[in-house]
């Protein structure tokens, strides 16, 4: 599995970020994060989903996510399971592993905004019809949509959703979009 992180270069500006927790989130954070989306991992995930499900309906898109939230609560979980132990997954679980508590959640989604990979189980398979894809994939490349500040009662921190497109490098367009949900208290804490 592929690990590497690529630095971008110093002229590549950060796209200026929108949404309600706008300005909540470190620039170093977001460059860190627009470094993971750039790696051959994520690369080769959302490019292979997308060719996989290029001519998938709207309603294949609504029984997998059906399939999805019904497996959430069901003994056996076939979708689940494959999604959690591919190699994108086992790549954004070090990611989080290796935040050491600053990054909680993390996913990437394809260009149809369903998931591609993810560090831990989401309650919905398909995120097409909700901000963090809407407000990032259908924007353009190089897109940042910072969701409103929410306190985790499990974490008993104050956590935020970075939502970011995930940009081919050749043509800077973007090809899926991707969640880290950050730890705002513990980004104060390493301030």
């Amino acid at each position: 599995m592929l690990l590497s992180v690529v630095v971008l270069p110093a002229t590549q500006a950060i796209a200026e970020t929108s949404g309600p927790g706008a300005g909540r989130v470190d620039g170093k954070i977001i460059e860190q994060v627009r470094a993971f989306l750039s790696s051959e991992i994520v690369q080769m995930s959302v490019k292979d989903q997308n060719r996989k499900y290029a001519d998938r309906t709207d309603d294949e898109i609504t029984e997998l996510d059906n399939k999805w939230r019904k497996e959430t609560e069901a003994k056996a979980k076939p979708l689940i399971s494959a999604t959690l132990s591919n190699p994108l997954s086992a790549y954004l679980t070090r990611v989080q592993a290796n935040s050491n508590g600053l990054f909680t959640e993390i996913f990437v989604m394809d260009d149809k905004g369903m998931n591609v990979g993810q560090s831990s189980v989401s309650s919905d398979y398909w995120q097409g019809d909700e901000d963090k894809w809407q407000k990032t994939f259908q924007v353009g490349g190089n897109t940042v949509f910072i969701d409103a500040p929410e306190f985790d009662a499990d974490l008993k921190a104050t956590v935020v959703q970075l939502n970011m497109s995930v940009d081919d490098p050749q043509t800077k367009k973007p090809i899926g979009a991707a969640t880290f949900q950050v730890n705002l208290t513990e980004m104060q804490r390493r301030r």
